[in-house]
């Protein structure tokens, strides 16, 4: 089969590797949808070989792009559980590997390892931009019937995203959060959050994404070019602030206004990668009881729990996609994807 492979330097080359068969406690999934997100840009602009070993992974050889996998189950290794996977499954995976015997691993936590993380398709390890994808049978997740296979591939990353947050959060129906770039996380953080009931604020520097917000659910949108931020998320909140705040756009400056915008015991939640930020200790968030939480993806059963809660509610995460392609467009999907003028791309096989 041929895979899509980053090699560096904005360049894709499309490689030949074997299909997979599976090994014991392994499954091979026919892919249906493979999404493109945003930490791809990494790999794909980076020289090669250098943005892996900046995210701490090391240097692996080629591997088949795409973290966002969605597929059905095709074939089925030795001593797989029945009850865990199965041929013909509609399923997603939760694209990260670890030992699967310490505390986090055996709590759906994969990605916290105690021993490290052993691969992450699509980035150490193959991933869903090619026909096939072999992963151990822990990692899949079943796909609801009423979610298409291009919401499962959001799901599997983005969409879960948000969720993981917004569940970091304790986001309530009778609270108001502020969320910081409304690019595919923070849109879907936007959608999500509306769902449950909770009154969104949508921040981001572009008109055309603060659209998309209203269309999503946001209540408010705001451009902090054209003011400034804290003070207008505090005149919409009589003063008070925002309960809790989400930034996924990783502007060190966002970072900052969504710690100063959340009321005293408000909460603010990082989920944008890479980069810094500084806030002034007191007034910022000690003397104001402020709570700052980090938020890495999401777990196993966070997933299966996003995907539930988006077929309970009949949320058109499809939506999300601006872009559908072919896998063979993938040279011409990742040049737009690039110039980050566009929103999420997804492929469909």
């Amino acid at each position: 089969m041929k895979g899509v492979v980053f090699v560096g330097n904005r360049q894709i080359e499309f490689q030949e590797f074997p299909d997979p068969t599976p090994g014991p406690n392994e499954v091979v999934l026919e892919m249906k949808a493979s999404g493109m997100c945003g930490s791809d840009l990494k790999y794909y602009r980076a020289p090669p070989g250098e943005a892996t070993k900046a995210m701490g992974f090391g240097t692996p050889g080629a591997v088949i792009g795409g973290h966002e996998p969605c597929g059905v189950v095709v074939a089925v290794g030795q001593n797989v559980n029945p009850k865990q996977a199965w041929i013909g499954q509609r399923a997603m995976v939760h694209h990260y590997r670890g030992c699967g015997a310490c505390p986090h691993c055996t709590t759906g936590w994969m990605q916290l390892c105690v021993e490290g993380v052993a691969e992450i398709y699509g980035t150490t390890g193959n991933g869903g931009h090619a026909k096939y994808i072999k992963v151990p049978a822990s990692t899949v997740v079943t796909l609801p019937d009423a979610l298409s296979f291009a919401t499962g591939a959001a799901i599997a990353c983005g969409t879960g995203t948000a969720w993981g947050a917004l569940k970091r959060l304790d986001l309530a129906g009778d609270q108001t959060i502020a969320i910081f770039g409304q690019g595919p996380v923070g849109l879907s953080a936007t959608q999500l959050a509306a769902a449950l009931g909770a009154r969104v604020i949508a921040l981001d520097v572009s008109p055309e994404r603060l659209e998309r917000a209203r269309a999503f659910g946001a209540s408010e949108v705001v451009n902090p070019k054209d003011t400034n931020a804290v003070e207008a998320i505090r005149a919409l909140t009589h003063g008070l602030g925002a309960h809790a705040s989400l930034d996924a756009s990783s502007s060190p400056e966002a970072r900052k206004q969504a710690v100063q915008c959340v009321r005293t015991w408000g909460k603010a939640c990082y989920v944008g990668e890479g980069g810094s930020v500084s806030i002034d200790v007191s007034p910022d968030m000690l003397r104001r009881q402020v709570t700052i939480i980090g938020s890495w993806t999401f777990s196993k059963n966070g997933q299966a729990e996003c995907a539930q809660f988006v077929a309970d509610r009949g949320i058109d995460v499809d939506r999300i996609f601006t872009n559908r392609w072919r896998l063979d467009q993938a040279v011409e999907a990742y040049q737009l994807f690039d110039k980050q003028t566009a929103g999420k791309g997804v492929f469909l096989m």
